[in-house]
């Protein structure tokens, strides 16, 4: 079996339970502890991708491959962006999803010149804990 795993996406409404559901279907390879975050940052970006990006399908990209790290890559056509802070009120509704990127994962980023979004999050070796994520 292949540690990274690929889901193309149509560029819909209901992107971001079809990534979801593609996280679920790697519930052998992703740590119980660790799956609500990468669910929730997944469809935050997936989210992004279907309201900013360019035409065509967004990628999920899920790589397993590290018993130290999961790398989650969500990739579209969009003509990129720099990534900056959020500036808005705490009350306001949206621009949230980078802000929760920076928040939950152990590393991120962008592709230079790109809509091509990375993060990391840190897990314990097997053993460790059956790949829980380290505290």
């Amino acid at each position: 079996m292949s540690s990274t795993a690929t889901f193309d996406i149509p560029r819909e409404p209901t992107a971001p339970g079809e990534a979801r559901r593609a996280i679920e279907r790697l519930n052998d390879r992703i740590a119980p502890d660790v799956a609500p975050d990468v669910k929730l940052l997944v469809s935050e970006l997936i989210t992004n991708s279907v309201k900013y990006g360019g035409n065509g399908e967004v990628t999920l990209r899920i790589d397993t491959a590290s018993p130290r790290k999961l790398r989650v890559e969500v990739i579209d056509q969009g003509a990129g962006f720099v990534p900056v802070a959020r500036t808005r009120p705490a009350t306001e509704v949206g621009g949230w999803g980078l802000h929760l990127v920076q928040t939950l994962s152990d590393r991120w980023g962008v592709y230079e010149g790109s809509t091509h979004v990375w993060f990391e999050i840190d897990r314990a070796s097997e053993s460790d804990g059956a790949g829980a994520r380290a505290a």
